[in-house]
């Protein structure tokens, strides 16, 4: 196996990654935002507030977008096999 082979495995594990987090990272930031944003206009500094929200919009976008999740791991994992079995 060659560096550059290394180095394209690495990088599509890269983009699955970004890939499978990618939905629940931004759900999190978009509504960290609107509670901050809530927050700050109401000036109600409670911290714990952020978390319920935030909990559960990550498991409602997570139960949302399993089924592309796991297409794009099993994908990625019939890819590295083929090249592992194509080594020999």
């Amino acid at each position: 196996m060659t560096a550059v082979e290394v180095v394209d495995i690495m990088r599509d594990g890269i983009w699955v990654l970004i890939k499978v987090a990618g939905p629940a990272m931004i759900v999190s930031l978009v509504i960290g935002i609107a509670i901050s944003l809530f927050q700050a206009l109401t000036q109600l500094q409670e911290p714990t507030l952020t978390f319920v929200p935030k909990i559960l919009a990550i498991f409602g976008t997570l139960i949302l977008t399993m089924p592309f999740m796991i297409g794009t791991m099993i994908s990625f994992m019939e890819q590295i096999a083929s090249r592992i079995a194509g080594l020999q």
